[in-house]
């Protein structure tokens, strides 16, 4: 009997066996699927109760032709008398079972998995159904079949495996060709370097023997005395020894001066063997410094010399250059300078200038409070916070709102953000691939965060977040990264190519300014407001920008910086930077001293810190008397403070320290200093 359709919806009638099949193929499997909301046929539609909109369950059929599930339609009837499709009357009376659609519906998810299973599937089902009748002769057909097919995709998956591990093998060689490549290049740098270090130690001693054969004979003239010479050529008399007494008294004391010739040699020999010894000591003292940082050094050598056999190329593709391999070039004499800048320390005063924090390559970050330190007599302060990391550090940064925030960067690139009262980390972020050097809290967003180091990128982060939010690449090395106090959008960059970058973050596809000036690479930025922004360079200069206008303002000389990291420091007025004269000088932004004037000092108190790792802080105040004269265009120092190793009982020499961090208390005279000899002083500078 075909279907018959009531007042619009479609009501199963009862059908002959043989019209199942077509009645299935209406009501297919795949169109049932989804039938809880897909409304994409009228058949899906007539399996879906009204009421509940899901698949009908126990089905009944109302006089008007609609079908819904028992539950359903009884409650509604229970409250109205009503169909809730038409809308015509309706009563519990009126309702009856609908056995085609519970018959339908008992089928569906039968032909939803034979529809959704895979072949596999569908064959373990038809062999494992009880009336699968299959003779034996067919199922030795369907397992060569199967076999068959076994046979092929082990081929296949043979076939594609083999390819794949020789696309593997060709890639890796071809990756290790690149490497001793580049091993060999390397290998031929570091022979045409060693055979320029031994060209040059043979110069040097050569020159050295050439000065001691000088200063042998003149000493052997000196020893045999001066000898008269023939005053005419007709005086045949024999030459005389001049002496200051007669010829016997002459004879008399030829011993004696020979004694005290030996005694002399004695003593300069035994003064030979001191020096000799303090060499060994610093000598070595240097060798074990180098063999701790071996890694980082290599790869700071194998930059460097790779840069430079890049330029001699193209100097010599233009003809421009003619020298030899075994030059002493300038990336081996940049190098050189390196092995003594190998360390780098760092300062830093929380958000109300009350606590101070040390770091470096102790792997500790101390934190003392200055009042304590200033005011207790007692000879030893104990830092109030010591947390130990597990690398060397190079720089500090403490949150400008979150007082007990501080962030570092170490050596080998992480930038940890700490909480100073529980001394455990709170973020940690790795994402730079070589060591990082510089890391700056913004002062108008709290949560934004810079690091920047050797891997010639800039990291943008924010504290609430796990990965960089931004990142700026750059073509060198970056030792320093600052955000400007006034904004939080813009950023100073110092770049070992001797620039200041400017960056805007909103877009960083290019920089805002790029500062230039600087002869060598720019170690330190400090911004003294949001438009003036302070440099140090190893080109034993500082300079002062205007960022707003993109204009150099001044120049500071004085100091000597050219192979170290000496620190830079700045508040509203002052300027203050380290020297490789293990020096303090300050600088006025626009007003120099009297140079009769700079060495004026007032010493006021002084007292000895020992932290628990015997590391000696010194507490120095000194009260700096100058008077200031107007100059242009270049300034030098106000004032300048030297480190005076003779005033401690543990250090008995300083030779070799320079100044390697400073850092003023806000607005105040008051200047923290460190040198590399791990001795802090606090100073203070009155006007």
């Amino acid at each position: 009997m075909p279907e018959t359709s009531i007042g619009g919806a479609l009501v199963p009638s009862v059908k002959a066996d043989s019209e199942t099949p077509a009645e299935e193929e209406v009501f297919g499997a795949g169109k049932v699927a989804g039938a809880g909301c897909s409304g994409d046929s009228e058949v899906d539609r007539d399996l879906v109760c009204p009421i509940c909109m899901q698949v009908i369950k126990d089905a009944f059929l109302t006089a008007c032709g609609h079908s819904y599930c028992y539950m359903c339609v009884a409650t509604h009837l229970r409250n109205r008398n009503d169909c809730p499709c038409c809308g015509r009357y309706l009563t519990p009376n009126l309702i009856f079972p609908n056995f085609a659609v519970d018959k339908l519906l008992k089928k569906i998810p039968q032909r939803q998995f034979t529809k959704s299973a895979s072949y596999t599937e569908q064959l373990y089902q038809a062999l494992n159904r009880q009336d699968c009748e299959i003779s034996v002769k067919e199922l030795d057909s369907l397992l060569c079949l199967l076999a068959e097919k076994k046979r092929k995709m082990e081929q296949e998956e043979a076939e594609t495996n083999l390819k794949i591990l020789l696309e593997f093998l060709v890639c890796l060689r071809k990756k290790k060709m690149e490497m001793l490549n580049e091993i060999q290049k390397d290998l031929q740098y570091i022979k045409e370097d060693i055979n320029a270090v031994q060209k040059r130690k043979l110069d040097l001693l050569n020159v050295n023997n050439r000065y001691m054969l000088r200063s042998t004979a003149a000493n052997d003239v000196a020893r045999r005395g001066m000898w008269r010479a023939v005053a005419r050529p007709d005086d045949f008399s024999t030459p005389e020894p001049v002496t200051s007494g007669s010829p016997l008294e002459g004879e008399g004391n030829v011993n004696p001066p020979v004694h005290c010739q030996t005694l002399s040699e004695n003593d300069v020999n035994a003064k030979s063997e001191s020096q000799h010894l303090v060499y060994s000591e610093k000598f070595m003292a240097r060798k074990r410094q180098i063999q701790e940082q071996f890694n980082d050094l290599q790869e700071c050598y194998l930059q460097k010399r790779r840069h430079w056999a890049k330029q001699s190329q193209e100097l010599e593709a233009r003809d421009l250059n003619d020298a030899g391999s075994s030059y002493y070039h300038q990336g081996l004499e940049d190098f050189q300078s390196v092995l003594s800048s190998v360390t780098r320390y760092s300062i830093e005063f929380d958000r109300d200038d009350e606590l101070f924090a040390t770091a470096g390559v102790s792997r500790q970050i101390k934190v003392f409070e200055l009042s304590s330190v200033m005011n207790e007599p007692a000879q030893v302060h104990c830092a109030v916070v010591d947390i130990a990391t597990r690398s060397k550090l190079s720089c500090l940064s403490w949150n400008k709102y979150t007082k007990h925030y501080i962030a570092s960067s170490d050596y080998d690139g992480i930038v940890t953000v700490w909480d100073i009262t529980t001394r455990q980390s709170v973020r940690e972020y790795e994402e730079h691939e070589k060591r990082a050097w510089s890391v700056d809290f913004s002062r108008t967003e709290p949560s934004l965060l810079l690091s920047g180091g050797d891997d010639c990128k800039v990291k943008v982060w924010c504290t609430k977040q796990e990965d960089s939010v931004l990142n700026i690449n750059m073509n060198a090395n970056i030792c320093s990264v600052k955000c400007n106090p006034g904004s939080s959008m813009h950023v100073a960059v110092g770049s070992a190519d001797h620039h200041i970058h400017y960056y805007d973050l909103r877009n960083v596809s290019q920089p805002l300014h790029v500062f230039s000036g600087h002869r060598k690479t720019v170690s330190y930025v400090k911004f003294l407001s949001s438009h003036e922004l302070a440099s140090a360079s190893t080109d034993s200069t500082l300079r002062l920008w205007d960022v707003k206008e993109n204009l150099p303002i001044r120049i500071y000389r004085g100091h000597m910086n050219e192979k170290n990291f000496v620190g830079l420091t700045a508040n509203s007025e002052y300027l203050s930077c380290g020297s490789e004269t293990n020096e303090v000088f300050v600088y006025h932004k626009v007003i120099q001293a009297d140079p009769e004037l700079l060495s004026h000092y007032l010493l006021l108190h002084s007292s000895v810190l020992k932290a628990k790792d015997t590391s000696s802080y010194i507490l120095l105040i000194i009260q700096v008397w100058v008077s200031l004269s107007h100059t242009q265009g270049i300034s030098k120092p106000v004032a300048r403070y030297r480190f005076n190793a003779s005033e401690f009982d543990e250090i008995d020499e300083d030779r070799g320290s320079f100044i390697s961090a400073v850092c003023w208390k806000g607005d105040s005279p008051i200047i923290l200093a460190a040198n590399s000899q791990g001795t802090i002083k606090v100073l203070a500078l009155a006007l």
